[in-house]
């Protein structure tokens, strides 16, 4: 039985590599050498090993042609080769003393032959016998911006609080590259692929206790051991918000999955029982994982249900307020003197001053009236957090609406959700974003984002009690 302690000591000792080598790397411009750049992207600081059998040097590094010729030791081994030459690179590996390996070599069991599984159940079980970890096969490994790792070139350098574990490397790819445009940063992103060794169940244990992680996400393809995964999730869950987006769940989509990393996906109603009961946030879609990956990441804590709306657009002010009610948030009462506030300088015609406050057309051009409404409801004692649905109709009134917005979140530390109107190229969700503001495309997802974060911190402090 693998223990714990173990476990975690080894997946730090893989998250912190101190050389890397790097097995079939390419002379030439083919998909290998992304990995390449992609550490040299990020400034790993330790050793990188090129292993080819015929090239000196490559990309200025010198290569060596096996991994026995390599002089020092070895933490983490990326595998390139074909899947025939795999088996014996991983045997190298364990004679080396590598402590862990990424096969991003494909052709195993995803593949349904009986030829695919019993190589990877080879792989696996040279692994277990030398006490080499491996991630994969079919999988794209490890972005650790603190630590240098990336699999793919261009990704922040900037770390955070969201550790993820994907099935999929380019889905993880993807996340990892749009994160950052919505202020969501990365501890860890873990790319698992057909998981012959490492699991997600091992992942989640791993980050339930990894303290630079405060926020775990998933994207899943298939479980393998039901009763594990479960413990696991119940433990990550007791700790961190699990935000998790399970495919294979229909017919449709479990062929899809199978051809994809060989997983088995599993009935619907098994896995909403998991879930029940293992306290997670289901999602499904990539635009839903990363509204509430956000959403975890940039609203603060203990905030309460009482919203107060302010819309330029009517009819998005009442869809607004009827999204409260189908998420059981409350519309917030505003007090006399904020009405009475507002009545100063929002035109009497085509507004309300009642919440949802609708401001009408005009403050798109006369910005004053979208920053005086802002302040005066993030002022009322009676609102918890604030939704602003508008925009300028320029770039200079844009930019101080987004100011406005930015200031009066830091002024009031209240949480602030900003609403696009659609229709209008200028975007501008990053500034908002990286100030902390999360930035939706409609007021359903902004409010569905919302009281899943409040509804998580409710049963947290149940639990807590």
């Amino acid at each position: 039985m693998e223990n714990h302690q173990d476990r975690i000591a080894q997946l730090d000792g893989l998250f912190n590599p101190k050389s890397i080598a790097i097995v079939g790397l390419p002379r030439g411009m083919k998909t290998g050498k992304l990995f390449l750049m992609a550490l040299k992207d990020q400034s790993y600081p330790g050793p990188i090993y090129p292993v080819h059998p015929e090239a000196s040097e490559i990309d200025g590094l010198k290569a060596y042609p096996n991994l026995s010729a390599i002089p020092g030791p070895v933490d983490l081994a990326i595998i390139l080769v074909p899947h025939s030459q795999a088996l014996p690179v991983v045997r190298e590996c364990a004679a080396k003393g590598v402590k862990g390996a990424v096969l991003f070599t494909a052709g195993y069991k995803e593949t349904g032959t009986d030829e695919g599984k019993a190589l990877e159940g080879e792989l696996t079980a040279i692994a277990r016998r030398s006490g080499m970890r491996l991630f994969g096969p079919n999988c794209m490994g490890l972005y650790v911006p603190k630590t240098g790792l990336s699999f793919f070139p261009e990704l922040s350098r900037k770390p955070g609080p969201v550790g993820f574990v994907s099935h999929s490397g380019s889905l993880g790819n993807i996340i990892s590259r749009v994160g950052p445009q919505k202020g969501i940063y990365f501890s860890k992103v873990v790319s698992l692929g057909n998981e012959c060794d490492l699991t997600a169940a091992n992942l989640l244990a791993y980050l339930a206790d990894d303290p630079e992680t405060h926020i775990i996400g998933a994207y899943l393809e298939g479980i393998k051991d039901g009763p594990i995964f479960l413990k696991a999730l119940k433990g990550a869950s007791a700790k961190k918000p699990v935000i998790l987006w399970k495919v294979g769940l229909t017919p449709e989509g479990e062929r899809a999955a199978a051809s994809h990393t060989g997983a088995l996906g599993g009935a619907r109603k098994i896995w909403e029982a998991i879930v029940r009961q293992g306290g997670a946030i289901p999602v499904t879609g990539l635009d839903v994982l990363l509204d509430t990956l956000m959403g975890f990441s940039l609203l603060p804590s203990c905030s309460g249900d009482r919203i107060a709306i302010v819309s330029g657009p009517g009819g998005l002010a009442v869809a607004a307020a009827e999204a409260c009610g189908n998420t059981g948030l409350r519309l917030a009462e505003l007090s006399p003197d904020t009405r009475s506030a507002l009545s100063q300088f929002i035109p009497p015609t085509g507004t309300s001053l009642r919440n949802p406050v609708d401001v009408g057309l005009t403050p798109s051009l006369e910005m004053g009236i979208y920053e005086r409404t802002i302040r005066a409801l993030a002022a009322d004692p009676g609102v918890d957090a604030v939704v602003a649905i508008g925009r300028g109709m320029t770039r200079e009134l844009n930019d101080r609406y987004v100011a406005s917005i930015i200031q009066n979140r830091k002024e009031s530390g209240k949480p602030f959700l900003a609403v696009n109107i659609p229709g209008f190229d200028l975007d501008f969700s990053r500034p908002l974003c990286q100030a902390g503001v999360p930035f939706f495309e409609t007021v359903e997802r902004a409010l569905d984002v919302y009281a899943q974060v409040h509804r998580h911190q409710l049963w947290k402090a149940q639990g807590d009690e």
